[in-house]
């Protein structure tokens, strides 16, 4: 089954940096409204969508909204604008790319260091840090202060494309999550426990809003959705490549912040072999998710687990993930949730 690509275009271009994701959030809430019993955004800002289920359970589930982006803490003599990062970025990145400045209108602005032509040998054989980065708005400091302020946020500038069988952009990661917790909603029908979707802020920072959610939700069944490394690259060796584009979607066993639950994951792995839901395990040596709020930040924990979407070029403005895989990621969280109440839980 094909996926609505004009949908997860219109998410993955919007602008959401960690504590400023109001676009993203007004954008849910408007899709999600059809789906939803109840509706509401807690203090920082996650939005939670609610239906009804049969049983007197909570089973939650995590995609996170923000972005990773930077924060404007200079605005210098020439009207060049300093900026200190917002999640994580590797530097090389950031070489010849056109961002967004969200002051008082949005204006483009462009990533600048110092010219290779200028460099001395020593600095041409190094990685440019962050730190030497700056943000050309091609305006003098006067009318650079007429619309930027100190704390305002840049995004990066990138549209959706297709390719082969792919899409491509930036914030794939984790728009791509927002998408499928949507399309899911549009798909789950008359689940068997309360189920509460979780649109999160602040995860690139820190998993914050995750952890506020659980703490209020207190959930007995989790589910995060994100993107994981598809390093299925030239160069790439086997046991590094951790999941493969094009291979189905991840059953995540283990991150740097979370053991998933081996009753979970073998619930997901079974779910999907009885609905032939392809899918590959993952296990990602590096990089947490929003799967570690929602285990750990409930009395007693939660029931957790997660669905990986395959990315390559991740925390980049190309990120890539394939079509069937983000469709295999809806058809087995819709699976899981309706079916969690025909397995046996207990510890053997």
């Amino acid at each position: 089954m094909a996926i609505n690509v004009k949908l997860l275009k219109q998410i993955c271009e919007l602008a959401g940096a960690p504590g400023h994701e109001q676009r993203v959030r007004e954008f849910v809430q408007k899709e999600a409204r059809p789906f939803a019993d109840e509706i509401s955004v807690d203090n920082l800002g996650s939005v939670t969508v609610f239906k009804k289920g049969k049983k007197n359970k909570k089973v939650m589930i995590a995609a996170h909204m923000d972005e990773i982006a930077f924060m404007v803490t200079h605005i210098d003599d020439k009207g060049f604008l300093r900026f200190t990062p917002l999640g994580g970025f590797d530097p090389k990145t950031l070489t010849a790319q056109r961002v967004l400045v969200h002051g008082k209108k949005d204006i483009v602005g462009v990533m600048g260091c110092k010219p290779i032509h200028v460099m001395t040998a020593d600095e041409r054989g190094k990685v440019v840090p962050i730190t030497d980065y700056f943000i050309d708005l091609g305006l003098n400091k006067k009318d650079a202060e007429k619309i930027v302020r100190i704390g305002d946020v840049v995004t990066r500038e990138r549209e959706l494309i297709e390719m082969g069988n792919c899409v491509n952009c930036k914030s794939i990661d984790n728009r791509v999550s927002v998408f499928v917790l949507l399309e899911a909603l549009k798909e789950i029908k008359n689940p068997p426990f309360d189920v509460y979707a979780v649109f999160t802020v602040q995860e690139e920072v820190g998993i914050r809003g995750a952890n506020a959610s659980a703490l209020k939700i207190q959930p007995d069944f989790g589910f995060g959705l994100d993107t994981t490394i598809a390093f299925d690259v030239p160069g790439a060796k086997e046991y590094e490549m951790v999941t493969r584009l094009g291979a189905g979607t991840a059953i995540k066993i283990m991150d740097s912040s979370t053991i998933c639950d081996y009753r979970m994951v073998n619930f997901m792995r079974e779910t999907a072999t009885r609905h032939k839901i392809r899918f590959q395990e993952e296990i990602l040596p590096a990089g947490g998710t929003d799967t570690a709020g929602i285990q750990r930040m409930t009395p007693g924990g939660a029931i957790s687990g997660a669905i990986s979407i395959p990315t390559r070029h991740i925390h980049q403005v190309i990120e890539m993930a394939d079509k069937d895989d983000i469709r295999a990621s809806i058809d087995l969280l819709v699976k899981c949730i309706q079916n969690l109440d025909k397995y046996d839980w207990g510890f053997k």
